[in-house]
């Protein structure tokens, strides 16, 4: 499974880290490459073009909060970014809401708790059913929809 990872200066760290604890992940590194100040709306938007363009079906962004790298990988109408500090949260944003993004901020949780967050994030499927008609609004500009 190839999973796009993304984050700014602040994320790196946590990002690096997560690469080498799942390694049984084939990993999509969309940057940054370092802990030089770097804008977290540019990792944001390339996890944005990953997922619309394809080249990965789910995703993980970090910055220092989690916050403002969600609101540009969300911009994408085929994003799904859900900010997650623990795993009941990263697991039910894939069961209700088909979350294809966790956003993750590296100053708020840890490594081990960022790890149960990828672990429940990549192993839960999304139920469908009753929640298939809302997940289906996420991706829409039309309130009617």
């Amino acid at each position: 499974m190839q999973i796009a990872i993304a984050s700014d200066h602040a994320g790196y760290e946590l990002k690096e880290q997560l690469k080498s604890a799942f390694g049984d992940i084939d990993w999509l590194d969309l940057g940054t490459d370092g802990e030089a100040s770097v804008d977290y709306p540019d990792f944001g938007f390339a996890m944005g073009e990953a997922i619309t363009g394809r080249r990965a079906a789910q995703g993980i962004v970090i910055c220092g909060s989690g916050i403002g790298i969600s609101i540009a990988a969300n911009r994408y109408p085929a994003v799904r970014a859900a900010l997650c500090t623990d795993a009941t949260m990263a697991r039910l944003s894939r069961q209700h809401n088909d979350a294809n993004v966790l956003a993750l901020g590296s100053r708020i949780v840890g490594l081990e708790v960022a790890c149960d967050c990828v672990r429940a994030f990549r192993d839960t499927p999304f139920e469908g059913g009753r929640h298939q008609r809302r997940a289906d609004k996420l991706g829409s500009v039309n309130k009617a929809d």
